[in-house]
């Protein structure tokens, strides 16, 4: 059970009630959203700058939502590793491809773009000042400076967001095997939950 209750959504700020389609969400989505509901004015900053985030980003679905599931792995983000959007699986990421999430530099269906986000997304997440010149080097063959002013954004959101969430334990409902807390937990070979953030056409 979340260390933090669920507010029902009834009681929620109408105004966040509206931002988040609260009334439509599945229950995985207004429990873990009625955590945050406690204080609205930060839930709602929150996803205003996540919108911004996701608004102007140019890198491929794809490749964020690999680069989210490996930094869901390092915090032990159970309710991030369960998820999976439907605009990634839109842009072809596979469960093989988040299989190989457990082994990315020896994965032969991550194209070496994507292993050059992940490598600076397992330094970002576990070992920050390990990250050197040599790192954006490495990252400058594939990757505009844009785009590694961009990687970092999202890392960043990951990490954090995704460290608060596992702090507040919010698993009552996801899959049964991630609720078992015996074991280390990993995106990769087990159920997942999709959730549609697809912008409507």
């Amino acid at each position: 059970m979340s260390r933090l209750p669920s507010l029902p959504v009834d009681k929620w700020d109408p105004e966040l009630r509206a931002m988040t389609g609260a009334d439509h969400a599945s229950l995985f989505e207004q429990l873990s959203g009625g955590v945050l509901a406690h204080a609205p004015d930060m839930a709602k900053a929150m996803m205003r700058f996540a919108g911004m985030l996701w608004q102007g980003h140019t890198l491929p679905r794809r490749l964020l939502e690999l680069m989210r599931l490996r930094i869901a792995f390092h915090n032990q983000c159970r309710s991030c590793m369960a998820v999976r959007y439907q605009s990634a699986l839109d842009d072809g990421m596979t469960e093989e491809m988040v299989c190989s999430l457990e082994k990315p530099t020896d994965a032969p269906d991550l194209t070496p773009r994507e292993k050059a986000a992940l490598a600076y997304a397992d330094l970002q997440a576990t070992n920050h000042l390990a990250i050197s010149d040599q790192t954006f080097a490495d990252l400058r063959k594939h990757f505009t400076e844009a785009e590694i002013i961009e990687l970092g954004m999202f890392a960043s959101f990951y990490i954090g967001f995704g460290r608060f969430a596992a702090a507040l334990d919010m698993v009552e409902e996801l899959p049964d095997d991630f609720q078992d807390k015996a074991t280390k937990a990993t995106p990769w070979k087990r159920e997942s939950i999709v959730l549609d953030d697809r912008v409507p056409a």
